[in-house]
């Protein structure tokens, strides 16, 4: 079974008087375990596929399913457990709590599933990515890779199924970007997770098992059988 699949999907937003469609019936199908690039220029739509893909958006028309459940039309309730066990989110902007710790941002997630480890998975996780001794660091306190893989540890702590990142190494210099690519692929194939990643740098698609590239809101092609290049 795929572990997910977009069918027909439109997206249309009213300005003023006008309709702009942002999205023209997008079909596509993931396999479990794969590394797929959604790639496009800026405006071309691709984050914009990205919320549908994850459920933070509704389609205008057409439908999204996720192991065989349809999320398309589902409340924020009904989304909400789907969403906290089967989907990571890593963001360009890191989206941290400024209030909480490096480790209590990413233990908050697993405190919301109850599990009674979420310390140990958490420290756990940070010695992965080589930030054990920023535990106790508040965001304000780390440098913007350090913030970034805070937050790829957060986005990986309740081990998902579904890893959706969008540009996440956007706000950080090409080192920094090349470390966070790095552990994100590791983690990702560690876990055994599926990643679905969006970026407009030809560098991180070399990466990828497969390439959609959106042109004007459509699925222009498609790249299969490049990963192995790394970052």
């Amino acid at each position: 079974m795929n572990i997910l699949e977009a069918r027909n999907l439109n997206k249309t937003y009213a300005v003023e008087n006008r309709r702009i469609t942002v999205l023209k019936d997008i079909s596509l199908s993931i396999t479990p375990g794969e590394f797929v690039v959604i790639a496009g220029s800026s405006g071309s739509g691709k984050t914009t596929l990205l919320t549908l893909l994850s459920g933070l958006d509704q389609p205008s028309s057409g439908r999204v399913t996720i192991q065989g459940q349809e999320i398309t039309g589902a409340t924020e309730d009904e989304l909400a457990p789907i969403r906290n066990r089967m989907i990571g989110f890593v963001f360009q902007s890191f989206h941290l709590v400024p209030s909480m710790t490096a480790k209590e941002n990413i233990m908050f997630p697993a405190e919301i599933m109850g599990k009674k480890d979420a310390e140990q998975i958490a420290s756990r996780l940070l010695k992965r990515v080589g930030l054990a001794d920023r535990a106790d660091n508040m965001p304000s306190q780390l440098s913007g890779g350090e913030k970034q893989r805070v937050s790829l540890c957060r986005a990986m702590v309740n081990q998902p199924k579904l890893l959706f990142a969008d540009e996440p190494t956007g706000n950080l210099d090409s080192k920094n970007g090349n470390i966070v690519l790095s552990q994100l692929i590791d983690l990702k194939t560690e876990q055994g997770a599926t990643l679905i990643l969006v970026t407009h740098n030809p560098d991180i698609a070399k990466a990828a098992d497969r390439v959609l590239t959106i042109e004007d809101g459509r699925l222009d092609r498609e790249i299969s059988g490049i990963s192995g290049q790394g970052p």
